[in-house]
């Protein structure tokens, strides 16, 4: 046999924490909600959002469960997060773009050194993704191929500069004033 027990009186007045306070505060919070929304339009914090007028991304595709993780590689650039077989064809398509961006034939040699350590490390290890299928590069070849790319870039005829500005849209600096 449960006896009811008596309710406190005091905790019923009272308008802060009583029943009829917190129905009343879940009955005012959408319009809560909407005056702060209504007062943040009229003090501007709406107006120049970043992407306004611009189609949202991703809208009407298919629903991918690790959206946030790829928007986070593509936003931070994190790279070496790929199987060692797959990040190998990624840098071996790009190997020659990384050479062209060096200076000397010591500094390509080494380079290419250091690729095809990568590649025959990874040969020797178990395989954790895809097959690997990059071969290693002939650093020789590699060096040579690097020289004949550098002579035909030196021989390229430079571009024209332009005319210099005239001396009224020359625009003086400070001192000559």
């Amino acid at each position: 046999m449960t006896e009811k027990q008596p309710e406190r009186p005091d905790r019923e007045q009272d308008a802060r924490t009583g029943r009829s306070a917190a129905r009343n505060r879940i009955q005012h919070q959408t319009k809560y909600v909407d005056l702060q929304i209504q007062q943040a339009m009229r003090r501007g914090d709406f107006d120049n959002l970043p992407g306004a007028g611009k189609p949202i991304r991703g809208l009407g595709k298919d629903y991918d469960p690790d959206w946030w993780i790829k928007q986070l590689i593509e936003r931070e650039k994190i790279t070496g997060v790929l199987p060692p077989a797959l990040q190998l064809r990624k840098d071996d398509a790009e190997l020659e773009a990384r050479l062209d961006s060096l200076h000397s034939a010591a500094d390509v040699r080494e380079e290419v050194e250091e690729f095809n350590a990568r590649v025959i490390k990874a040969r020797y290890t178990p395989v954790d993704g895809p097959p690997l299928i990059t071969q290693p590069r002939d650093v020789d070849a590699e060096v040579e191929a690097w020289r004949a790319r550098r002579a035909a870039q030196q021989t390229r005829p430079k571009p024209q500069p332009t005319e210099p500005p005239t001396k009224k849209t020359r625009k003086r600096g400070w001192f000559r004033r």
